[in-house]
């Protein structure tokens, strides 16, 4: 893409006021704010229905921006990635989610004064993506159990930590094992499962590590076959997710993987960062290594 030079200190702004727990009308005079602060010229736009956040970044990237920054959660950071996958146009994420898993991963601030110093003190870090039914994801896509779950997420107004965790007991106990025949770099594996993760970043969102290792810039994603837990080890193996150990759990196997099939019997729900689709019963998932330019805190580790 031929950058125009007039726009190099114009910055893109996508707004869902509909991610996480609230908005904040306050936003839109902080954005100005720190853009007048690093005398940048913002423009602002608000998504208003599902897909549109594509929209406005293929805008975005069509007018010349150089960066885009996405206030929202994860779907929506999915949304924008989606338009600027295989461009030159970086990435920055403005945290609003309920989980945030990307940009925990990626170590940007949560608070959003703190992420909004990322216009002027930043670095630009290439990251894969991946393919997922030939939809691109960011972060964590997954099968089973955690995606019947992210179907019902939220339905009843009631997002955040909480609601999740609420939501997690109520429907543990009906959701059932299933069987699957994959194939992971062309090798077959047969395995029940409760769950599988398709993971590119380390986890789903409030530092709930499914894949400790998982990094997103080497080329792979970590394939995480996770049993279904008894309930006298619930908490263990809980506490294994959230302290970064849930890869030493004797119900998890996790395997790096370039490319991964899977078939089932029945059809299974799947959702691809968080956001639930249609029941299937094949899942095709490949890499798209360094496709991704995104803006990170300068002080962030060299290996995403």
């Amino acid at each position: 893409m031929v950058v125009n030079q007039a726009l190099k200190n114009k910055v893109f702004f996508i707004i869902n006021k509909y991610s996480g727990t609230g908005f904040q009308s306050s936003v839109e005079g902080r954005i100005i704010e720190a853009c007048a602060q690093y005398n940048l010229e913002g423009t602002i736009e608000y998504t208003n229905h599902k897909g549109h956040a594509t929209e406005l970044a293929l805008r975005a990237v069509t007018q010349g921006f150089t960066r885009v920054f996405v206030m929202g959660g994860d779907g929506t950071v999915n949304e924008v990635a989606q338009g600027l996958v295989n461009t030159s146009v970086a990435l920055g994420i403005l945290p609003k989610g309920s989980g945030n898993g990307l940009a925990r991963h990626l170590q940007i601030p949560l608070r959003t004064h703190l992420a909004l110093r990322l216009l002027d003190n930043y670095k630009i870090v290439t990251m894969d993506t991946i393919l997922v039914n030939d939809k691109v994801s960011v972060n964590v896509s997954g099968i089973g159990f955690d995606a019947h779950v992210a179907g019902k997420f939220g339905k009843n107004g009631k997002r955040g930590l909480l609601g999740y965790a609420k939501l997690i007991l109520q429907e543990f106990h009906h959701f059932k094992e299933f069987e699957v025949k994959a194939s992971i770099d062309n090798e077959v594996y047969v395995r029940k499962s409760f769950m599988i993760a398709a993971a590119n970043s380390s986890q789903f969102g409030n530092n709930a590590l499914i894949a400790p290792s998982a990094s997103v810039c080497d080329g792979k994603m970590e394939i995480c076959f996770i049993r279904k837990v008894p309930v006298s080890q619930a908490m263990g193996f809980t506490a294994k997710m959230f302290t970064g150990r849930i890869d030493q759990s004797a119900f998890v196997e996790i395997i790096s993987a370039t490319s991964f099939e899977a078939e089932f019997s029945d059809k299974i729900p799947y959702h691809i960062d968080g956001e639930s689709h249609p029941a299937i019963e094949r899942f095709t998932v490949k890499m798209l290594p360094a496709s991704l330019h995104v803006i990170v805190p300068m002080s962030t580790r060299k290996k995403l």
